[in-house]
């Protein structure tokens, strides 16, 4: 049953809907948190609780989500869950000390940067540590240097996997804005790695 068949349903009180309806994009979700997981919180909150936290919230206010549908559904559960993200940032990390951690933007974890070196390069970084540590360093080095909503686009293409319509309404930009950010973005940043 695809998801305006269950939207359906949950406007007509079916909670057995609701339930499937917030519980399918569960991997998509930790995917999202785990890539923004910043290592200090990682040690004591699991990506998996976010998420749990994130459905149980999207439960919660689905069914008028239902019948006004102000965006797609992916888009909307996924800021449920980037708050809840945010949240626990705030709580444990931006507490501790007054961070510069800007809300409209997480820090990459360093798994992740491993990961997008290897999607923009093309293939697998080396299992060596000092090789995969200056490897990291180069892409968190280039990714500060572009614009806060380049890297959100590159993360969102690349990480999260998401595809360019739903980058678009994560964003609340258009098809074209997206497409236009993306690839201005990832041809910078190929540049200050050296790939291009």
């Amino acid at each position: 049953m695809n998801t305006d068949q269950l939207l359906q349903r949950v406007a007509a009180g079916e909670s057995s809907a609701a339930l499937t309806l917030v519980t399918r994009h569960r991997d998509r979700l930790r995917r999202m948190v785990a890539v923004r997981l910043d290592r200090r919180l990682a040690a004591r909150v699991d990506p998996s609780d976010i998420v749990q936290d994130a459905i149980t919230e999207a439960y919660l206010r689905l069914p008028k989500f239902a019948v006004e549908r102000p965006m797609a559904f992916y888009p909307w559960i996924r800021r449920i869950a980037f708050e809840r993200l945010l949240q626990m940032h705030r709580r444990h990390i931006a507490a501790q000390r007054r961070s510069v951690l800007r809300e409209d933007a997480l820090p990459l974890t360093e798994e992740s940067e491993i990961l997008l070196a290897e999607k923009v390069a093309g293939g697998t970084v080396a299992s060596d540590r000092a090789l995969r540590s200056e490897i990291r360093r180069r892409v968190h080095h280039a990714m500060e240097q572009l614009a806060i909503v380049d890297r959100e686009v590159i993360a969102l293409k690349h990480l999260e996997e998401l595809k360019f319509q739903e980058v678009a309404d994560v964003l609340e930009v258009s098809l074209a804005t997206v497409h236009s950010r993306y690839y201005r973005a990832i041809k910078k940043l190929k540049q200050l790695l050296g790939t291009e």
